[in-house]
């Protein structure tokens, strides 16, 4: 395992994908419902997956699981068959890629962005492999894709048609051919305070195709998946999952020389690190997927989550910025923040006579706070205390800018993440000080 350690970073990423690509397929093999694999994975890919569509409900856990691993594979093959080097932010496309493989994208929905991003590198003769992370990033509007495909311009599912076919080739062609502008814009905006940066161009994109195809066009937006396809979930098969997964990455880091000094280095490190395989080496890398991995499973446990579809999912897509920035010591804050919100919103509303909706363990409010961990380099630079205010603003806009795409963004929370940046971080440069700077004036 030594070796393993002392491969380069892109080599042992790589190694990474293959593992958590055998993990899913084996465990779609291991489910009580394995006999039905393939149709339920015909029902994933021929029905609507808007935010947020529960695959358990939809195909079955072993479909679901077989879906999740097959999407894995695919990224693994992009990065490998095109040479791609593989860094901190391909291990955040690959993961949350991999996560979306259990409610939002498919096997199929995922081609037309792809081709895209395909079709810009060669016009603009840039090279395949440094475009991989980008056709990954392209998916996060995989849903409109489906959408165009089976039921566009009705509100029912009609079937998958030529005229439906060749509008999604368009669409995805359209978004993938002008995304990789949009990727290299985002930090700008933002100012890399947002680990989901991809999700400001494609939240804006896709805001602006929901005005285009169907309120401009006075077409009726298809109304958001039954609700009670999210009470179709198992506890005891996400954390058993989950544990075996996490547990072994543990394991691994420890026979691949990593020591808790090491992980210890990482979580206190007062310097704002976005890049962690290559700033403290792979071994203390992998410990932190696995211990982040778990630290994520215990709260939404802790809170009472409905283990469905979606929420194993989000697991995954919260642990994506494992090598870019996010750990257990800047995310706790973020998620007190979003405990504290439902609390206190929870009596506002009582008082002002209201419907609360936004309990903690609510599932929208569960896949926001997936997303407002994209926040962490604020509580990295600036403390834990501006974490945990960001965390309240995100968990105050994170249901209201689905109106914005119509559900058909699967980076609603990244982009709300977006929008939180830009109303905070000015305030907080100009009349905070950085954790470095109060411990240089506390050295004094």
């Amino acid at each position: 395992m030594k070796k393993v350690n002392e491969l380069d970073e892109s080599s042992f990423l790589k190694l990474l994908f293959g593992f958590l690509t055998l993990c899913f397929l084996i465990a779609a093999f291991c489910m009580p419902d394995r006999s039905t694999m393939v149709s339920g994975l015909w029902q994933i890919l021929s029905q609507p997956s808007k935010v947020s569509t529960n695959y358990f409900a939809l195909g079955g856990y072993a479909a679901t699981f077989l879906n999740m691993g097959l999407v894995a594979l695919i990224c693994t093959l992009l990065y490998v068959l095109l040479d791609a080097k593989a860094n901190q932010v391909s291990t955040l496309a690959f993961i949350l890629t991999l996560g979306f493989g259990s409610w939002g994208i498919n096997i199929l929905n995922i081609w037309p962005t792809i081709a895209g991003v395909v079709v810009y590198g060669l016009a603009k003769k840039e090279k395949q492999s440094t475009l991989v992370n980008a056709m990954l990033f392209s998916t996060g509007i995989a849903p409109l894709i489906t959408d165009l495909m089976i039921r566009y311009p009705n509100a029912e599912v009609v079937g998958f048609h030529a005229g439906g076919i060749l509008l999604a080739l368009a669409v995805g062609f359209v978004i993938g051919f002008f995304l990789p502008a949009g990727l290299a814009a985002s930090p700008r905006i933002h100012g890399g305070f947002d680990l989901y940066s991809a999700a400001l161009p494609i939240g804006m994109t896709a805001f602006f195709l929901q005005a285009t195809l169907f309120k401009t066009m006075g077409v009726a937006l298809p109304a958001a998946p039954d609700a009670a396809g999210l009470k179709v979930a198992s506890a005891m098969t996400v954390n058993t999952f989950c544990c075996v997964v996490f547990g072994l990455c543990i394991v691994f880091a420890f026979l691949m020389g990593c020591r808790p000094k090491d992980y210890w280095r990482l979580l206190s490190d007062p310097a704002l690190v976005t890049n962690f395989s290559s700033t403290y080496g792979n071994a203390t890398f992998l410990m932190n997927v696995g211990v982040y991995g778990l630290f994520i499973l215990a709260y939404y446990n802790l809170i009472g989550a409905s283990f469905n579809g979606v929420t194993l999912g989000i697991i995954f897509c919260m642990l994506a910025c494992c090598n870019s920035g996010s750990h257990p010591g800047n995310v706790w804050p973020i998620m007190l923040g979003y405990v504290v919100s439902s609390m206190v919103f929870g009596r506002l509303s009582v008082l002002a006579g209201g419907t609360f909706t936004g309990a903690a363990n609510a599932q929208a409010i569960m896949v926001g706070l997936c997303y407002a961990n994209g926040l962490s380099p604020i509580a990295d630079k600036y403390g834990w205390r501006y974490g945990f205010l960001a965390a309240c603003m995100h968990y105050v806009l994170v249901t209201s800018v689905p109106t914005l795409h119509g559900g058909f963004c699967l980076y609603n929370g990244g982009f709300t993440a977006a929008l939180i940046c830009v109303i905070l971080v000015p305030s907080l440069e100009r009349f905070s000080r950085t954790k470095e700077d109060r411990l240089a004036a506390k050295a004094k």
